[in-house]
């Protein structure tokens, strides 16, 4: 997996914004102290509540327990939650008055019930006949919880397509599901990043590519970790021993990073962007314009036959 440009290098600048703002914290509990207490501020308008079933795009604001949030990306059915600082929603601050009582506009064409997966497991055996007996069908099916808004949004043409998408592209970065982690071990000790903060505890050569779409890199594992809550910075190795954590750190590429693309794989076929879309985010930058077409049309050689075999179709714009 490549890079998420939310999870890349470059946390001095937030840890000196973090400083700046102690520093104006402190300055203003003294002055509190010789002037007395400065007059309330009004807090801001409540924005609409927030709606369990209703699509979020970015830039969408909701109200939830007494503070708006925004929406950083595409979500359904996620909550907002301070204490997932990788999640979804970003805190704007309290909110004051009346929260509008009318829930946002259902979408025209909301989820579909959740619980029973586009893919059935015939299916999903026919698709990867030589997989290894780690990837299995239950451990997908329980990873499924974490995203609910994968492949039932959309109508049941969207969703099948979304879900042979998706399986098209792990397909094509685990061999057919046959490998859980980077074949070349000389690669292991190059995922560390050794100036983010928490650095790496579970040792240097620990965040090598795992699971279905290869997650690498300590502050991906952090990421990932931290949207699951799942501790997988301090045991990334979850990744390759239990199947159902590997699926979901897939999902969670999936889902909420966009990698070297404009938008996530999820966005790309939900949002009729295209299959083309899709592997931009996972490996634009050395397979799309040009970079290497034979890999491009491995994938869409599998996307094809896996909407094939599910009853939907392809769409548009296949390439990238």
């Amino acid at each position: 997996m490549r890079s998420a440009s939310s999870t890349a290098p470059g946390t001095r600048r937030r840890v000196t914004t973090a400083a700046l703002a102690a520093l104006t914290a402190l300055a203003g509990a003294l002055a509190w102290t010789t002037t007395g207490p400065a007059p309330a501020a009004d807090a801001a308008e409540c924005a609409a509540a927030f709606s369990p079933g209703t699509v979020y795009v970015g830039g969408d604001t909701v109200s939830y327990e007494g503070q708006n949030w925004t929406a950083k990306w595409w979500t359904v059915g996620t909550a907002p939650d301070a204490a997932q600082q990788w999640g979804v929603w970003s805190a704007q601050g309290e909110c004051g008055g009346t929260t509008p009582t009318d829930p946002p506009t259902e979408p025209t064409d909301p989820p579909t019930e959740p619980g029973d997966f586009v893919v059935s497991k015939a299916q999903f055996e026919q698709m990867f006949p030589d997989r290894v007996a780690f990837y299995t069908y239950e451990g997908l099916v329980e990873a499924l919880e974490a995203y609910p808004g994968f492949a039932t949004t959309g109508g049941d043409e969207v969703a099948a397509r979304e879900a042979a998408a998706f399986l098209a592209n792990v397909d094509h970065e685990s061999g057919g599901l046959k490998y859980i982690k980077e074949i070349n071990e000389a690669n292991y000790p190059h995922y560390c990043d050794e100036t983010q903060p928490y650095g790496c505890p579970a040792g240097q050569a620990a965040y090598y590519g795992k699971g279905p779409i290869q997650l690498s890199w300590n502050f991906n594992y952090k990421a990932a970790g931290d949207a699951l809550g799942i501790d997988l910075l301090n045991d990334p190795y979850l990744v390759e021993t239990d199947p159902a954590v590997a699926w979901k750190t897939a999902l969670w590429y999936w889902n909420t990073q966009s990698g070297p693309g404009t938008m996530t794989g999820h966005e790309a076929i939900v949002g009729g962007h295209g299959f083309g879309e899709t592997i931009r985010s996972i490996n634009g930058a050395l397979e799309c314009d040009g970079g290497n077409p034979a890999q491009v049309q491995s994938r869409v050689a599998a996307f094809q036959e896996f909407t094939r075999l599910l009853g939907t179709t392809p769409g548009d714009n296949l390439t990238c």
